[in-house]
């Protein structure tokens, strides 16, 4: 069929607009109904890539798998449909366009309709009223209220009050871009309230979106604010299908001054171990002095009850030597590989994990896979990546520490002195590492745990024996902090250029020593490990929220503490820190 008869062809019996090209892309004809896509004449010879910004080969590629792509031209919407024209390799390929504008209008209408739920809790709300003033109390509430339902309005919401401290909003996904792009600024409105309290007001949300029907999309919404308030509330968790994405966390968590969860804890904590035969603690890889210290309290609490229980632990870093070294040869800690514990354990024993919430980081990931019962003591944020279906999980962002968790559930074990030195020392060692000397992340509870576990017989200075380092490691030290880069807005960033087994640890200590020069902010420092993935440890005085930046990085951590690691190169994931920092 010559040129000329294929576009009579088209013409006659082709109602749809439709061309040939060839494959170097060139139009070789053209029917008439063309003008439906385009409002110029002559495209024969024209390139299609110059035409729909869509090259030749996605073309074939289409023609071959059925992906059509689709073109906006004319005030319409058209799906690109592709076929060869022989099965030659290097054959024509004719192009229909069908006019799709009503089907996806419907579809953009259908999207823009569904409901998205939104499940809002007032944080630390019996607190907040117990502590705000007589002539605030009835006001405060009240204010929360109306600027809740202000910021329904603006997006259309249905909202209901659960309860005096909770919400249940409902609004059409097509509102979804104007919250997200507003950053769910009702956050900072909450925050501006005043209370004449000693801390503001702050709100938890978690958003469901995108569920298959509305049951799904509350699923969505519950499991959200389960993150908002895992990871210490003051901030909005937007869950759709499979994607979350995190606002706000500008505050630091605020410290609960009643302790009455721990002793629920205490209690509920007993009564699974005396359920247990077999009864296993374990940290994330590669402990720190906070993982091993909590790991010792519980072991203690174990063997209160009457079990012994076992320790896994493969390896350790440089900064556990001292303290790993004397609890081995005390002889009173039934220490075990990962490879031992595996062949050891039963579907009935019970598994606790110490400082890590996160599957992937633990000890001995198998051990999660045999065993049921498992039990989670943890001081991070909640990320999605949460171990499954734990029987108990006390997780307190607000604490400096696992290792002051794990001391105040001991004191509801027993009222007499209950500790051995060397188990008071590894938990203040813990403290004190997770706080960086008590400056950071310490609340009135920190200092409470610390006095019961000198009351136990902890010796500061020989939990300062513990953190001596060698020579090498204070080398490598002193010359990152020499090499340390000042920015503006008080920033400060240094790269550890010599390699070492314990990076991570030389990183955090060198972000701290960089936090304390006067006008610093924050401090980003990065190495690489002996693993030869790059390490980044993250720190600063509270106005700078490091823990997102860290996210952003697949890292975590909290608002003023928080690490990450990376396959870039030290000097690149400095590069992209200060690009985050140049964007805020």
């Amino acid at each position: 069929m010559t040129t000329m008869n294929l576009k009579d062809f088209m013409a006659a019996y082709v109602p749809l607009p439709l061309c040939v090209i060839n494959s170097k892309g060139k139009v070789v004809c053209a029917g008439e109904n063309m003008n439906q896509v385009f409002l110029y004449d002559g495209i024969v010879d024209a390139d299609i890539f110059a035409l729909t910004g869509i090259r030749a080969s996605q073309l074939y590629d289409a023609a071959d798998t059925g992906n059509n792509p689709a073109l906006q031209r004319n005030g319409k919407i058209f799906r690109m449909i592709c076929h060869r024209v022989n099965d030659q390799e290097d054959s024509n390929l004719a192009i229909m366009f069908s006019d799709v504008t009503s089907l996806e209008n419907l579809k953009d209408k259908y999207n823009d309709e569904k409901i998205c739920i939104a499940k809002i809790k007032i944080d630390n709300y019996d607190e907040l009223i117990a502590n705000t003033s007589v002539e605030y109390r009835t006001s405060v509430p009240s204010e929360i209220d109306k600027t809740v339902r202000r910021w329904a309005d603006r997006i259309a919401a249905s909202v209901n009050r659960m309860g005096d401290d909770s919400y249940l909003a409902a609004f059409e996904q097509k509102f979804l871009p104007t919250v997200i792009s507003a950053k769910f600024d009702i956050l900072d409105e909450i925050r501006a309230i005043e209370t004449a309290t000693d801390f503001p007001v702050s709100l938890s949300i978690g958003v469901g979106a995108g569920g298959e029907n509305p049951i799904k999309t509350e699923e969505y919404a519950d499991a959200a604010l389960d993150l908002a308030l895992g990871r210490g509330g003051d901030q909005a968790v937007l869950k759709r299908n499979s994607k979350i994405e995190y606002f706000g966390g500008k505050l630091q968590t605020v410290e609960k001054r009643n302790k009455g969860k721990s002793r629920i804890v205490g209690h509920a904590l007993k009564q699974l171990i005396d359920q247990s035969q077999k009864i296993f603690i374990m940290g994330h890889a590669n402990p720190d002095m906070d993982c091993f210290g909590a790991s010792l309290g519980i072991y203690r609490i174990c063997t209160l009850c009457g079990i012994e229980p076992y320790i896994v632990i493969d390896n350790y870093k440089e900064p556990l030597q001292a303290i790993f070294k004397q609890a081995k040869e005390s002889d009173n800690y039934r220490f075990i590989s990962s490879e031992r514990a595996q062949a050891m354990a039963e579907k009935e024993s019970l598994v606790m994990v110490m400082d890590t919430h996160r599957p992937s980081m633990v000890q001995c990931p198998e051990l999660l896979e045999i065993c049921d019962r498992k039990v989670i003591i943890d001081h991070h944020r909640r990320v999605e990546d949460f171990i499954e279906n734990p029987v108990l999980a006390y997780m307190e962002t607000y604490a400096s520490s696992t290792s002051e968790l794990v001391a105040e559930i001991l004191q509801y074990v027993a009222d007499k002195k209950v500790l051995t030195k060397l188990e008071a020392e590894a938990l203040l060692a813990g403290i004190t590492v997770d706080t960086n000397g008590f400056t950071v992340k310490t609340g009135v509870r920190t200092f409470e745990a610390a006095a019961w576990l000198r009351r136990q017989g902890a010796d500061p200075a020989e939990v300062s024996r513990f953190f001596q380092e060698g020579e090498e490691s204070f080398m490598i030290k002193a010359h990152a902090l020499a090499e340390a880069q000042s920015h503006e807005n008080g920033i400060m960033t240094s790269i550890c250029s010599r390699k070492h087994p314990d990076e991570q640890v030389i990183c955090a200590q060198v972000a701290d020593q960089l936090l304390t020069v006067k006008g610093t902010r924050a401090s980003f420092v990065a190495g690489i490990n002996g693993e030869g993935k790059t390490v980044i440890s993250a720190r600063s005085l509270g106005e700078v929220n490091v823990q997102m930046i860290m996210e952003k990085f697949n890292g975590g951590g909290h608002l003023t503490t928080a690490a990450a690691q990376v396959l870039i190169s030290p000097e690149e994931a400095i590069n992209e820190i200060m690009k985050i920092m140049e964007e805020k």
